[in-house]
């Protein structure tokens, strides 16, 4: 398993991550799953309040390699927000990128809802779709599940998927947060050199410096480091201050710039860049999407 698939599992066993889901969908009634980045099939299959009508449509290996298709078609698309396709039978499929750095390495997924009514005239068009594709299913129960798929308006779909965004950047917090752990198999040189780099993140320190500071050659720390971390020394250091800058960013009454210094940027432009770089979004976005007049709007 790489890594990346490996943070998605573990943030998928983490109790936030089950509470979460549990809350989500008894609130919306609507299916929500935590995916690797490179795995899109039936991501919501067996999920609670899974679309009836998606479920039997799965059982047809033709409607699959559609479903399949509209879910590929969510990773393809650019942007680093929430991703929304329809699928042929009109139904709205979500997925929210979870990364780790500036990676995407999952996504938060939702969906399998109608944003309008589930009328007759689009079930024969549904039904002639699977006539020409050669699918064989129960015409009348297929179409008393299409009748009771969930259908929501587009501004209250929006707003549970803005739900979902917020969500995944807490996700991604949590990725960043294990990535930046100390591993118990690590070295003690990369423990001790993690230790230091955490506790002068502040200060102006660089390659060389913590070289010496861990009594080896510059050389050597940096290809043992990039080995035990997968990240150049610069990365690293740059990933613990945005991680505590995302922290200073709560309280309102610090200014950006002043967390950019605190936390050991020596340029507010070179912070604002490494922070989208890292966290997708820039410092003042960041903040506002942790506000509380923004969660309450």
């Amino acid at each position: 398993m790489n890594r990346a698939a490996d943070l998605i599992q573990r943030l998928s066993k983490s109790e936030v991550y089950k509470d979460y889901e549990r809350a989500f969908s008894d609130a919306t009634q609507l299916p929500v799953a935590l995916r690797p980045a490179e795995i899109w099939r039936f991501a919501l299959e067996g999920k609670r309040y899974e679309n009836p009508f998606c479920a039997l449509l799965g059982k047809s290996n033709r409607t699959c390699a559609a479903c399949l298709q509209t879910q590929k078609e969510v990773q393809d698309m650019p942007g680093s927000g929430a991703k929304t396709v329809t699928c042929f039978a009109g139904l709205c499929d979500t997925a929210v990128p979870v990364q780790a750095g500036d990676k995407v390495i999952g996504y938060l997924q939702t969906g399998q809802v109608a944003l309008r009514k589930p009328n007759g005239i689009n079930f024969n068009k549904i039904a002639q779709q699977l006539a020409d594709w050669g699918v064989n299913l129960d015409m009348t129960q297929l179409k008393d599940a299409y009748y009771r798929s969930r259908t929501l308006p587009p501004q209250q779909y929006a707003a549970i998927v803005k739900l979902l965004e917020l969500f995944a950047s807490h996700l991604s917090c949590v990725a960043n947060q294990i990535i930046l752990q100390e591993d118990e198999a690590e070295s003690p040189l990369i423990r001790r050199a993690r230790a230091y780099i955490l506790a002068n993140q502040a200060d102006p320190i660089d390659l060389d410096k913590v070289a010496h500071a861990m009594h080896v050659s510059t050389f050597y720390f940096c290809k043992m480091f990039k080995k035990a971390t997968g990240l150049t020394f610069t990365d690293y250091l740059s990933r613990v201050r945005i991680e505590k800058a995302k922290t200073l960013l709560l309280n309102p009454h610090l200014r950006i710039s002043e967390i950019a210094y605190d936390v050991g940027f020596q340029s507010l432009t070179h912070f604002n860049r490494m922070f989208r770089k890292i966290a997708g979004i820039s410092p003042t976005k960041y903040r506002e999407s942790k506000s509380i007049g923004h969660l309450l709007n």
